[in-house]
């Protein structure tokens, strides 16, 4: 089946040496994203032959979906390709399942870069190519998608997680009829895929039906998309650099505000909306629903308590500052916890933990809490405080509103008891009954909220 000669003299082999010595090391791991079909059998035959004379370590990963009934037959032939290749290869299984509002394709591919992200890698490779390249423009123009979706595919992307390995593109700039040419003059055996030939999923549609017919009439177009694309990924890397210059005018300590997004023409400030999202992992919505964000924001009052919910992300805003959060579950149950003197003290139902520290000068004095019941339990309402021993017992809902934590954050904050009297309040301070004496080490718990 797999032909381990040197390949016939090709420019494939050494146009993806000359991309892989721009950007690996010796002794750096590959491991190819190995399908079974032409394209990553023709660079898994390429990595095997440049493994040895560039000095990397090369392994592949399947990922068996079990979509199709020939999923099984596909991992046995990558095994057994891997294995006259002596190259060590990992199966991942799964089943995919089709979510609403999300194509079965979509749901594959964000569960097949899942598992790449898992690898103990330097760089997961990838087969795709120069054809590739132009569907992918095509079905995003198709989709509305804006520049950054209009962009080319980079040959060197780094993923999201600091510890997931680089993705690595080395045919980006080879077309699927060189790959062919490769895969037909080396003899290499490759599977058929048979969800290929079916027009019913888009990319298949452009690639069997639409295709064909502009090659006949402009026979470079994929070159020319790809030049399309490359235009547009410097747009987006400059509209990226200008919301870095608009982050450092309309952001003060980390928090994005509305007075200063407000002096922003609406595209400029739709940008950087776009941009802080993407920082913060949120979900993007659509383009008009956006523009509906951010005229709300823009016209939003300073006592206006702002609540937008959309996909995995809320947005709130409070005197005048934006904030962009995971989305919560509300819930009615209130817990209590009691402290038995543990280092760390999980809060399952306020999402976080006490981390109960020792500091000089500082702290509740332990000795008030001997023999005592320690508990922690969220703000119910009326409560009263007194954080300063000079000034007189106030309630807890004025001190929150003067230390400006917003009400959303209220409801989440831990308080510690001993027996009824409030000693602790996350970002007040300890009731002066309990403050440490001066020179005395006291406990210094500290609230890390998820």
């Amino acid at each position: 089946m797999v032909h381990l000669r040197k390949p016939k003299s090709s420019n494939l082999l050494s146009d993806t040496q000359d991309i892989l010595l721009a950007h690996i090391q010796p002794g750096n791991q590959l491991t190819i994203a190995l399908s079974g079909g032409i394209d990553s059998v023709v660079l898994l035959h390429i990595l095997a032959a440049l493994s040895r004379p560039m000095r990397f370590m090369l392994s592949a990963v399947h990922v068996n979906h079990g979509i199709s009934n020939s999923a099984n037959l596909w991992s046995k032939f990558c095994c057994n390709l891997c294995h006259a290749y002596d190259i060590p290869i990992y199966v991942a299984y799964l089943q995919i399942k089709k979510e609403t509002g999300l194509s079965l394709e979509a749901v594959a591919r964000e569960e097949r870069y899942r598992i790449f992200n898992h690898m103990q890698a330097d760089y997961v490779v990838l087969a795709q190519h120069l054809d590739d390249q132009a569907e992918t423009l095509l079905l995003q123009l198709f989709r509305g998608a804006g520049i950054k979706g209009l962009s080319a595919m980079p040959i060197i992307r780094k993923q999201t997680s600091p510890n997931a390995p680089q993705i690595l593109r080395p045919l980006l700039e080879i077309s699927r009829s060189c790959i062919e040419a490769y895969a037909k003059q080396n003899k290499l055996n490759w599977i058929n895929d048979e969800s290929n030939d079916s027009t019913v999923y888009d990319r298949n549609f452009l690639r069997h039906a639409i295709l064909p017919l502009l090659r006949e009439r402009y026979p470079n177009y994929p070159k020319t998309l790809l030049r399309t694309s490359r235009h547009l990924s410097e747009a987006s890397l400059l509209l990226d650099e200008l919301a870095e210059i608009d982050t450092e005018q309309c952001f003060t300590s980390g928090k994005l505000k509305v007075d200063h997004l407000r002096k922003l023409s609406f595209s400029r400030g739709k940008n950087l909306l776009r941009y802080t999202l993407l920082k913060q992992k949120a979900d993007i919505p659509s383009t008009a629903k956006l523009e509906n964000i951010l005229s709300q924001l823009l016209s939003a009052s300073s006592d206006n308590q702002l609540h937008i919910m959309f996909g995995n992300t809320e947005i709130r805003c409070y005197k005048g500052i934006v904030y962009i959060l995971p989305r919560t579950t509300p819930t009615a149950e209130s817990k209590q916890y009691v402290w038995h003197g543990e280092i760390y003290l999980a809060l399952e139902h306020l999402k976080g933990f006490i981390h109960f520290t020792h500091a000089k000068n500082q702290g509740i004095d332990q000795q008030k809490l001997m023999g005592k019941l320690v508990m922690v339990r969220p703000r119910l309402g009326g409560e009263h405080f007194t954080p300063a021993c000079k000034r007189p017992r106030r309630s807890l809902k004025n001190l929150l509103q003067e230390a400006s934590i917003p009400p959303w954050e209220r409801k989440r904050l831990p308080l510690l008891f001993c027996g009824e009297k409030l000693i602790w309040v996350p970002g007040i301070g300890i009731d002066c009954e309990f403050q440490v004496k001066s020179n005395e080490m006291g406990i210094l718990p500290i609230w890390n909220p998820k």
